[in-house]
């Protein structure tokens, strides 16, 4: 993500079941996954189920058991990606309601009866919500947050919770993508020694491995896109304003958003538009109506591309040749299907890491005293959460420490004028003068980037192995992202990702679903026990 160690950590975020899995196992050969059900759940998306349940060959109680098999077999056992923190207790009678509102004609939209699993920092009852930390293994919300409420009246059914990076990756500068001292150590589906990247680490190796037909993450800058590349999915970021973050455990009140992780962009799309709308409990939302939220079902165009001119970011390019191999594939296939492609530069590349990381520590403070005054925990600040892990450092901190807390804690109120001052310049050198920028300069429709480099080997003792990103120019200025699989480098997933201005996300969507009409880039993980010669 960033070009310094301690911002590298901010968009790779991590997760662990108290020492229950803190282990990774080594198999030495390929691993038997869950066999398939009648109807597969493996790969399916939204519309084969939706046409499934209408013709009377599934209901959603079947297609909740089935993923719930499937999570025992893989997610448990098997493989044992440990990417599912928690099941929804209720899951099963959520799915008969919806099954008997289908039966009486009553549907509720393009979810209606489809599991969905939530990342393990976004409130919803009766399940924990912990962001992976032990300090906060008994938060029970007392209700849900504003996406989740969203979510069930669009149809869908929680499945459940996914393990995270701890605190979403926001504790320490020599973190290890994946592990929570809650959650344990989640595995890439794809290469099981390999790294799930980001925060929202479980959403995307659960998706990836069809453990849910879809999922949620959030993303500070990066734990929507990299989680998302890494794992051969579509990851959306929106706007911020968008998606309201109301009931979601916090990093920064700027460019905090939840986004949708799926195996295709049409579910990607469908997920999305359940998920979007105004809030009157988070003031960013207040155009998300207006300006936003629509069914963005209507962007699904296959000749999205036709017509299109593209800017590609070379300066984000050039940390792995495998990766650069699979942007000029990308670019001739652009091209192919008449996009116009050209070079294009972000003027104030890597001038707002600086401002972003002093107003994250500023934001993080601050938000999460508010998140936590309106729990029933016994932390009600920062300060609180360092004494907590300082106390149960054997179980909190094997690896790693809180060096970013340490630095967060010692930040002042946001009435601070050096706060103000950096929150200002980070979303002007981020937006104006550097997406909106580049776009305007040559009249562009997006912007295009690698997403991240392949997965590293998961390190406990050094941490993430991060080589380079495209998506952080979206993230500080608060703009859409959207990453779509465009091949591999040695069986590891790579992905690309397209920039755009705010609220563009339907342009965005054009743009994702023509290329992936053309391309088919994704393959299934094979869930092998390390790469060899």
């Amino acid at each position: 993500m960033r070009h310094s160690r301690v911002l590298v950590w901010i968009a790779v975020l991590a997760g662990l079941v108290a020492c229950q899995r803190t282990e990774v196992p080594q198999p030495s050969s390929p691993v038997a996954v869950a066999p398939e059900p009648a109807f597969s759940v493996i790969e399916a998306d939204i519309a084969s189920i939706q046409q499934a349940m209408h013709d009377g060959a599934l209901s959603s109680r079947e297609l909740v058991q089935a993923y719930l098999d499937r999570i025992a077999a893989i997610d448990d056992a098997g493989p044992h990606l440990n990417a599912v923190i928690e099941i929804n207790p209720d899951a099963l009678s959520e799915a008969d309601q919806r099954d008997a509102e289908r039966r009486q004609h009553h549907l509720r939209g393009p979810l209606h009866g489809i599991p969905v699993l939530l990342k393990d920092n976004i409130d919803a009852t009766p399940m924990i919500n912990s962001a992976g930390s032990l300090a906060l293994a008994d938060n029970r919300p007392a209700d849900d947050a504003f996406v989740v409420a969203r979510l069930r009246a669009a149809g869908a059914v929680i499945l459940g919770k996914t393990n995270l990076s701890e605190w979403a990756n926001f504790r320490s500068t020599h973190s290890a993508s994946g592990w929570s001292g809650r959650g344990g150590q989640t595995r890439n589906p794809y290469v099981l020694d390999r790294s799930p990247c980001g925060s929202s680490a479980g959403t995307g190796s659960a998706i990836a491995a069809s453990l849910a037909s879809v999922g949620i993450g959030t993303e500070t800058d990066g734990s929507v896109i990299c989680p998302s590349a890494v794992a051969g999915l579509v990851g959306i970021k929106p706007t911020v304003g968008l998606v309201s973050r109301d009931g979601i455990i916090p990093i920064s009140v700027s460019q905090d958003t939840a986004g949708p992780m799926a195996r295709t962009v049409a579910d990607a799309t469908a997920l999305l538009g359940a998920m979007a709308g105004s809030d009157s409990a988070d003031p960013a939302t207040l155009d998300a109506d207006q300006r936003g939220a629509t069914d963005y079902r209507t962007h699904l165009k296959p000749d999205g591309l036709h017509g299109a001119r593209i800017g590609v970011l070379r300066a984000s390019m050039g940390f792995h040749p495998g990766v650069d191999a699979v942007m000029e594939q990308v670019i001739t296939q652009l091209r192919a299907a008449g996009a116009e492609v050209v070079d294009a530069t972000l003027p104030t590349q890597g001038k707002w890491d600086e401002p972003e990381f002093e107003v994250l520590l500023y934001e993080f403070k601050a938000g999460m005293a508010q998140y936590l005054a309106g729990t029933n925990s016994p932390h009600k600040t920062l300060a609180d959460l360092i004494a907590f892990n300082t106390a149960h450092d054997d179980a909190e901190m094997p690896w790693f420490g809180q060096e970013i807390f340490t630095l967060a804690e010692a930040k002042g109120p946001l009435s601070d004028a050096a706060y103000i001052k950096a929150r200002d310049a980070a979303r002007r050198l981020a937006g104006a003068e550097g997406i909106d920028a580049a776009l305007s300069a040559q009249n562009l429709d997006a912007l295009l980037a690698p997403a991240t480099g392949p997965a590293w080997p998961v390190d406990w003792v050094n941490g993430d192995h991060f080589l380079g990103a495209g998506y952080g120019a979206a993230a500080v200025a608060g703009y859409p992202s959207i990453t779509v699989p465009a091949g591999d480098v040695h069986g590891l997933p790579v992905g690309v990702v397209f920039l755009g201005p705010a609220w563009g996300e339907g342009r965005l969507i054009e743009l994702a679903y023509g290329y992936e009409q053309i391309s088919h880039a994704r393959k299934p993980p094979q869930y092998l026990p390390t790469l060899s010669n």
